[in-house]
């Protein structure tokens, strides 16, 4: 897959530092859309954050069987996967932590209308919301601005996956 970007320190006015023997985390994630053209969203109310459905990969697990099962945890579907947009690198070097996402577009087949959300994410308010892709991309920048840490990711986390989401959605956008 190729690699859309690397979001580092520098695309938030930081100085990154070097890494040593970072943590890493493998991630998948994505455009989840329904037949009527609206895409998923997962509204964190508490946090007042934006983003698209999607998570960490278990070991042993394959990118693609993660993203489906992040979709239906985090949004009740099932999906077919339609396409592989590539990856993004986030490199968080002022916490020694690196993440590669890999990244899809999925269909929705089957809405089982249940959400098998985390306590962290209940706990953060997450609400899972359908908008046309334009808007949630007016969404996800506007969360960047209005982000509030919770007790599980503070603000400088949360810029990247803003970013990170936003990211996925313009190249989204573009390709269509």
């Amino acid at each position: 897959m190729n690699c859309i970007k690397t979001i580092t320190d520098e695309d938030f006015g930081l100085k990154s530092v070097k890494f040593n023997n970072p943590r890493t985390r493998k991630g998948a994630r994505g455009i989840v859309k329904r037949n009527d053209g609206k895409i998923a969203l997962l509204f964190k109310s508490n946090m007042n954050e934006y983003k698209l459905p999607g998570g960490g990969i278990d070991e042993n697990e394959d990118p693609k069987d993660a993203f489906k099962r992040e979709v239906l945890e985090e949004t009740g579907c099932v999906v077919t996967i339609e396409k592989e947009l590539g990856t993004i690198i986030e490199n968080k070097t002022l916490d020694n932590f690196t993440q590669t996402s890999y990244l899809y577009v999925g269909r929705v087949t089957e809405d089982k209308k249940r959400l098998n959300l985390t306590k962290r994410e209940k706990e953060e308010g997450a609400q899972l919301i359908w908008v046309i892709p334009n808007k949630a991309l007016e969404l996800i920048k506007k969360s960047m601005n209005n982000i509030q840490e919770s007790k599980y990711e503070n603000v400088y986390h949360s810029r990247f996956i803003i970013l990170r989401d936003q990211t996925i959605l313009e190249y989204y956008l573009k390709e269509k």
